[in-house]
Order: structure tokens, then sequence, then C-alpha cells
């Protein structure tokens, strides 16, 4: 399976929670299309036919995303930081 580049994809849940912010707030036909348009997005996107499972399987991709970083940049769990004793 494809994984989708992160940096689109937290782009992507960030115009969602914006338009979702603006859709509570007044409702709008021209945001109501963009909202449904963003939410097929991160459906085809993260493989799923719900937006509910596409957010939760999005934040995973970034969570996963976010510790690959962190092993990536400390391959031997080293924080670098001297041992006080």
């Amino acid at each position: 399976m494809l994984v989708p580049d992160p940096k689109v994809v937290r782009g992507l849940l960030t115009r969602y929670a914006t338009l979702q912010i603006a859709q509570a707030e007044r409702h709008s036909p021209a945001v109501a299309r963009e909202l449904e348009d963003v939410s097929y997005t991160l459906c085809v996107m993260t493989g799923t036919s719900s937006i509910h499972d596409a957010v939760a399987r999005a934040d995973n991709l970034l969570a996963q995303e976010r510790s690959a970083a962190g092993r990536a940049a400390d391959p031997d769990g080293e924080s670098g930081l001297p041992l006080a004793v």
C-alpha cells in the first residue's frame, strides 16, 4: 500500500478542521462543498470510506512519522546529554 506524504496529510487535516469550524460558525454552500472535497481526498489518501476513519488513520500516520523521525535522529537511544553523577 502506498503511504501518503505526511506533509500533505497534515495540510489536509488542518484544512478539514478549519472548514469544520467555519461551517459550524456559519453554514455556507461553498464551504460545504470544499469540506466535502477535503473529506473525500482524506478518505482516498488513507484508504477509508468514512471521514472519521480517515482522520483516525491520518492521525496514526502522523504519529508513526514522528516516532520514526525520533528514532532516526537518535538510533542508539542516547540523548547526547552527559550523565549527572
